[in-house]
């Protein structure tokens, strides 16, 4: 059974085929997925998908959509969050985090979305699904100040010591498309040597498609691509894709504890 850490099957880019979408991941075996929402319009969509589909949620505000947000946008976090509690779909806040690449985003505002989403975690006891995108020094400064119960550094790409600090402090690197580009040689070299307890699997569909996807001149990411992907981390770490797969479970249910109880229900549908 695969478990694809980080899909934001909520996208528009699925709303006219989620359902086919959905049954090509389990034909593949794919059994959870783990979504994130992006803005707080999004949250009561993100939920019904995952209810719909017996999947797994988060609730959080994306450092892209931060442009988007006002500040009382926390405390609609908090009241959803607070309310989400009962809801064994709730897994996790997220995906919050810093982007540093992306132009024109105002990061001393990017910062303190951040820190209070940090505190909303803290306050629930909940893990965070983190973005991290060449900002990992500075979401680590606002971690060691606001302590959380740890949770995925989604797509990370950073350096061994940077990975080292994370897994430290509790987290679990999620890797995903861009380690099946020959290219990324340094989230490769990371996917093959991080410690086993360190790594868990994503697609970030619709986003980041594999090579295959993108040599066929795909743009579309599927969480049904999460096996093929995962024979790229197989490889590289000298396993076999079965064991990845249980790693990977093992790993997802340490990084966001609430997800062991929907791994003993069937999907529903």
């Amino acid at each position: 059974m695969w478990i694809d850490t980080h899909c934001h099957l909520d996208a528009d880019e699925f709303s006219a085929d989620r359902d086919a979408v959905v049954a090509r991941a389990r034909a593949n075996g794919v059994s959870m997925v783990v979504i994130p929402p992006g803005h707080v319009d999004h949250f009561e969509g993100t939920a019904a998908v995952a209810h719909t589909y017996g999947f797994a949620y988060a609730l959080g505000l994306h450092p892209l959509w931060i442009d988007r947000a006002t500040e009382d946008h926390v405390e609609v976090l908090r009241d959803r969050v607070s309310a989400a509690m009962t809801d064994p779909r709730f897994v996790a806040i997220g995906e919050i985090g810093l982007d540093f690449f992306a132009e024109g985003l105002d990061r001393a505002r990017q910062e303190w979305f951040y820190r209070e989403q940090l505190r909303i975690a803290r306050e629930f006891a909940l893990p965070v699904i983190i973005h991290v995108r060449r900002s990992a020094d500075v979401l680590m400064k606002h971690l060691r100040r606001i302590e959380v119960v740890g949770g995925i550094a989604h797509a990370f790409n950073g350096s061994p010591q940077q990975a080292g600090q994370f897994i430290d402090r509790g987290f679990r690197l999620g890797f995903g498309g861009a380690m099946t580009y020959a290219g990324s040689l340094r989230i490769r070299r990371l996917a093959a040597e991080l410690p086993d307890e360190a790594i868990v699997l994503e697609t970030d569909a619709p986003d980041i498609p594999p090579a295959w996807l993108r040599e066929e001149g795909a743009q579309r990411n599927e969480p049904g691509q999460l096996p093929r992907i995962a024979e790229t981390m197989a490889a590289l770490r000298g396993m076999s894709a079965q064991d990845l797969a249980a790693l990977n479970r093992r790993n997802a249910v340490v990084a966001l504890p609430r997800l062991a109880a929907l791994m003993k229900d069937p999907p529903s549908r």
